[in-house]
């Protein structure tokens, strides 16, 4: 039952769905047709409504306008208030437009034909939904964005001649997460950190940044382990860290996907491998009942090829033109909360970071960003990016348990992997790139440097192997920078004390304790 648009808010409110208003208002925009339409859609991180007084509030959560800022209380008016002050939400536009059909839609534009607003709503329909209007080709108008680029991260586009609007959406009608423009965003893009990223590295010499890499390369492939709770093999954590070196150089399909799935499980007598077949979810289980105790729900299998078509599409494709760091948050954020595989989803999520950040020349040549390294230092802010798109689903999927103790998925929720505001992973992934071209990249560099100048001291002071020296080393920094008693009496029972003091005291100068962490 659609409810009353006209006189739904007679009254201004302080709290709608659950959510505080700062002060009583009356909402607008996407929050009045999500409440009038019924839709069961998550709510945007931020709504908008129309207060009382002749002043502008802006929370985290809402954007209140003025007065005089108050929609038509009509279908047009309250779409028109959303893209003019709300921007593209796309979930929300579509499960609207499925409400009201395409009767509505259609007599909304022919009211006002050459209509900036109209028109892209007129556009947003047929994209969506993939059914034409009954309506003719416009013949005036500029052209206009579908999305404000001001507002909303977007590519050149191309033009659409039937609705006269410039198509600038990243993605396709299979996936296409968005990204809202905020301060830290656009400071990271201005910071240009691919260029820094390069300017780091120039003055290190060309052996230095190759062992970096390399030691920087098994560490993310370590950490990705680490982040599943998984400790494996060393056999194992290195051939996923030569797939991680390899990312970028092959053509990103469904059957790499598979191939990357194969060399990650190694022993796959317990996993089955490729697409799920079954419902997945990620959380715990009744101790009592075994029944799913999920913390987020994965696709249905049934939607599970086109689903993943269309990451790899937006990851291939119309996503190019997008700056890099927010391509791969979306393509990568949006593999996970689908979760296609049995197994092995979070490290090919974040294997596919690698992907998009080295395939657009992102990364210095040769050398891949310990991304994983940083997310497990943020842990905790790695779960709460996650959460702010899967907690907000649990209440909008259907499900029932399965005998095996999984879950069956009983309504339609592809919509809801297709399109969700990716902003929070942007950010949060942009923060770890930050960190690893400032910090982690630097100290590698630096340790590298000062191991070699203590090396080549030490063995003036007494000649050995590489291999005594490297665990000489190793004593000396497991103990901050003195021989252990045991290492004394046992390993290095042949050095003279003046011998062991001298090299004590070579560390002492050449480690900076810094850069031995």
């Amino acid at each position: 039952m659609v409810k009353d648009l006209e006189n739904r808010y007679s009254e201004p409110v302080t709290v709608f769905h659950d959510r505080r208003l700062p002060e009583p208002a009356r909402p607008a925009g996407y929050a009045a047709l999500i409440d009038a339409y019924e839709l069961e859609v998550p709510l945007p991180r931020q709504l908008y409504a129309i207060g009382e007084r002749h002043r502008r509030v802006t929370t985290d959560a809402w954007g209140l306008l003025t007065p005089r800022h108050a929609p038509e209380a009509t279908l047009a008016g309250h779409l028109t208030f959303a893209l003019k002050w709300e921007g593209v939400d796309l979930l929300v536009l579509k499960r609207l437009f499925l409400a009201v059909g395409p009767k509505k839609i259609a007599a909304l534009v022919r009211s006002q034909p050459t209509g900036s607003y109209a028109r892209r709503i007129w556009f947003l329909y047929e994209w969506l939904t993939g059914e034409e209007l009954d309506l003719r080709a416009a013949k005036r108008g500029t052209f206009v964005d579908v999305l404000d680029p001001k507002r909303q991260f977007a590519i050149p586009g191309e033009r659409s001649s039937r609705q006269r609007v410039r198509n600038n959406l990243p993605g396709t009608p299979a996936f296409c997460p968005l990204v809202f423009r905020t301060e830290a965003l656009n400071a990271f893009v201005s910071e240009d950190l691919a260029a820094r990223a390069k300017a780091t590295i120039t003055p290190i010499p060309a052996d230095i940044v190759s062992r970096a890499a390399a030691f920087l390369l098994l560490e993310d492939s370590r950490s990705s382990f680490a982040i599943e709770g998984e400790r494996p093999p060393r056999r194992r954590i290195e051939r996923w860290g030569q797939a991680i070196g390899q990312a970028g150089r092959v053509p990103l399909d469904l059957a790499e996907l598979l191939r990357l799935q194969r060399v990650l499980i190694g022993d796959a007598r317990f996993v089955r491998l490729g697409l799920r077949e079954e419902g997945g979810f990620v959380g715990e289980h009744d101790r009592h009942t075994g029944e799913p105790i999920p913390s987020h729900i994965s696709a249905r299998p049934e939607d599970l090829n086109a689903l993943v078509d269309g990451i790899l599409a937006f990851a291939n494709d119309p996503s190019k033109p997008l700056d890099p760091v927010i391509a791969a948050a979306c393509a990568a954020f949006g593999f996970v909360y689908v979760h296609p595989f049995e197994d092995g989803n979070g490290r090919l999520h974040r294997y596919l970071i690698h992907h998009v950040l080295t395939e657009r020349g992102f990364n210095p040549p040769g050398l891949v960003f310990p991304v994983s390294s940083v997310i497990l230092r943020l842990i905790d802010d790695y779960r709460q990016v996650l959460e702010s798109v899967s907690r907000p689903l649990l209440p909008l999927i259907e499900w029932h348990p399965t005998d095996k103790g999984n879950l069956q998925v009983l309504n339609d929720t592809g919509d809801l992997y297709r399109f969700f505001d990716a902003t929070p992973h942007a950010e949060f992934l942009y923060r770890c790139v930050e960190t690893t071209i400032e910090e982690d990249l630097p100290r590698e560099a630096a340790f590298l440097q000062a191991y070699d100048r203590f090396a080549e001291r030490a063995v003036e002071v007494v000649e050995m192997p590489k291999n005594t020296l490297d665990l000489l080393f190793r004593f000396l920094r497991q103990n901050g920078g003195t021989f252990s008693k045991r290492a004394r009496e046992r390993e290095f029972a042949k050095l003279t004390d003046e011998e062991a003091e001298e090299i004590e005291q070579i560390y002492a100068e050449e480690i900076p304790s810094a850069i031995t962490g």
